[in-house]
């Protein structure tokens, strides 16, 4: 079975940057969109930053310009750079892949935590 495996999670002062990595553990055929999802503690899980094809990107409107999200299809792995963190950033992340036959899969979450 397929699984989708994150890395690049921790603890980062205000200001400061981390990069997520995604990478599907097998072949997922059709994959059409990637994504970033977040959770943080009492809130419902929110769309952060997806990407369909190489370059039609979607960004929350509070990551706007300081989050980037980036494919390589070759290694079915999705990236999300995130700079100038804030403590309001603090949540699970998750990835996402969705195939053109609406399949889904996701990550196990990775805990990012802002806080000085």
């Amino acid at each position: 079975q397929v699984q989708l495996v994150e890395s690049g999670g921790g603890l980062v002062q205000p200001g400061g940057s981390l990069r997520l990595s995604c990478a599907a553990s097998g072949s997922i055929f059709g994959i059409v969109t990637m994504g970033w999802y977040r959770q943080a503690p009492g809130k419902q899980r929110e769309l952060v930053a997806t990407i369909a094809g190489t370059s039609n990107t979607n960004y929350n409107f509070f990551v706007r310009g300081r989050f980037t999200i980036s494919r390589d299809n070759g290694k079915n792995t999705v990236y999300l750079q995130m700079n100038d963190l804030q403590p309001e950033d603090t949540a699970v992340y998750y990835c996402n892949f969705r195939t053109y036959r609406s399949d889904a899969f996701w990550g196990q979450g990775t805990q990012v935590t802002v806080s000085s």
